[in-house]
This record gives C-alpha cells, structure tokens and sequence, in this order.
C-alpha cells in the first residue's frame, strides 16, 4: 500500500520561513508528479507547487506563491521538499501533498497545518 506522509507545519511569524517534506512510501516505481496544494478555512482547495519527474524536472507555482516558495525534489526516493519564505497570514492553511503517476492514479496526504501570525 502506498501512503504519502507531510511533515514540517507549523506556527511562524509573517517574514518567516518553514519547510515541509512530503514522502511516499510503498511504491517501488517513480511518479510522474508531486505537488502541493492548500486548503484555508471557509476556501476551496487550490494547487501551490508542482513539479514533474520527467522532461528535465519542470515546475509550476501559484501566482501567490511565486518568488517566496521553492519546490525541490529531495535525495530519498520519492520525497520532496517546499521551501517557504516570507510568510505572509494568508499562507495559513491545511498543506497536502499529492503524488501521481500512470500506474497510481492520484495520491493524497492526510495534511500538515501552517500557521502565520502577524
């Protein structure tokens, strides 16, 4: 069985930074893709950060997030990191990583929260 797992949420102060990690266990192969997305109390889920393993590692970031945060893939299998600075209170919400490929459709994590205070 495949779990994905986060790790790193947090309180922070706006200016701030935190990292969270995202690991996939229970899956020999390499997805295709992992990202991020966030839920914010009383708003719908929205994409943060992706970033594909093939075709020379491509990225993508939210409007939002451009310039503060950084996706990157991490040296265990299957594992990858957000780097987030300059915290702003906005940023607060419930962090999911997802992970995908062909072989396993879309995966989800259980969630990390993230907490900026002004």
């Amino acid at each position: 069985q495949v779990v994905v797992e986060e790790s790193g949420g947090g309180s922070a102060q706006a200016g701030g930074s935190l990292t969270l990690a995202c690991h996939a266990s229970g899956y020999s192969g390499n997805f295709n893709w992992m990202a991020w997305f966030r839920q914010a109390p009383g708003k719908g889920r929205e994409g943060v950060a992706a970033c594909w393993t093939n075709g020379g590692g491509t990225t993508y970031y939210a409007d939002s997030v451009k310039g503060r945060f950084t996706i990157s893939k991490d040296n265990a299998k299957n594992t990858i990191l957000l780097r987030m600075d300059a915290l702003k209170s906005k940023d607060t919400a419930i962090y999911y990583c997802s992970s995908g490929g062909i072989a396993t459709g879309s995966l989800w994590g259980q969630g990390t929260q993230v907490t900026v205070s002004s």
